[in-house]
């Protein structure tokens, strides 16, 4: 059975958080409705906070128990998608005064599948308290998906722990409204190329981000990108299958980079992290469940 998965990548401008939920549902059904086989829809980053002051970013914070991820989750459950909103801003009972930047997915059945804390706030900007956890989701018969954020992008330590993981694909949302958004592409492919895996960063659109959505294939290709900042809807049809011929037969049929150590192999010590690249640990984790 092919691994297939058409999405939908949606650049748009934030969405005022009064009324987000709701008209968030409409724009949803409309995008549905243009394009019918659409198993997987994703937003940029903080899309359902509009342009808040960090008062306002912290006032409209919730817990994922909350009324806001109730409401998403019925709204993929009723339209039968893979629901992937951008990110929310999160707080915990247990990090009093604490916000995080979470990326959340939601499946066809209405349930919450994933959350990811952000894990690198672009600081000194943000006002978000850092994540701790790596996030890999499976979406059955198709494979694994991963999360990163923005920021996250720059450091390549995320996508190569998510692709350990066993991530096929790493989802990026992004709310870049500055001048380094043409590293960011650079970034998404190298991501890609190094970890032989699909990369899809969303970036808002104007006047609030600059645009250039795109994805990216497990060899570096870019398959489908946003040419400039204007509000747009990027589709494709991710074929996870591409994932392991890459990973079989190498980058342009050449560099098999999960297969480079052998056995007789000693570990590499990384005096940098205080650990090690074991190569008995080396290849990605295909066959191990996501973590909860």
């Amino acid at each position: 059975m092919a691994r297939t998965l058409p999405v939908a990548i949606v650049q748009e401008s934030p969405i005022p958080v009064t009324d987000s939920v709701s008209r968030f549902a409409g724009e949803v059904q409309a995008l549905l409705a243009r394009f019918p086989q659409t198993r997987l829809v994703a937003y940029p980053e903080l899309h359902l906070f509009g342009v808040g002051s960090e008062a306002e970013l912290r006032a409209a914070g919730e817990p994922l128990s909350g009324p806001r991820v109730k409401a998403l989750a019925e709204l993929a459950g009723d339209l039968g998608i893979w629901l992937l909103p951008g990110s929310l801003c999160e707080v915990d009972d247990s990090a009093p005064g604490a916000v995080f930047n979470t990326a959340v997915a939601f499946s066809p059945e209405g349930q919450l599948a994933a959350s990811y804390r952000k894990i690198f706030p672009w600081r000194p900007y943000e006002i978000f308290q850092p994540g701790g956890q790596f996030v890999v989701f499976d979406v059955p018969d198709v494979g694994r998906l991963g999360f990163s954020i923005c920021y996250d992008a720059w450091f390549p330590e995320v996508s190569r722990q998510l692709a350990w993981m066993g991530a096929e694909v790493i989802i990026n949302p992004v709310q870049t409204t500055t001048s380094d958004r043409a590293q960011e592409l650079v970034l998404a492919r190298a991501n890609a190329i190094v970890n032989q895996v699909f990369v899809v960063s969303v970036n808002a659109a104007a006047p609030v981000g600059v645009g250039r959505s795109l994805v990216v294939d497990p060899e570096g290709r870019v398959r489908v990108e946003a040419d400039d900042p204007t509000a747009t809807v990027l589709t494709d049809v991710l074929d996870l299958d591409e994932v392991t011929r890459v990973r079989q037969f190498g980058t342009a049929g050449l560099n098999r980079m999960w297969d480079q150590f052998t056995d007789a192999d000693a570990p590499l010590e990384l005096p940098l992290y205080q650990g090690r690249i074991d190569p008995a640990r080396w290849n990605p984790r295909e066959q191990e469940k996501p973590q909860d």
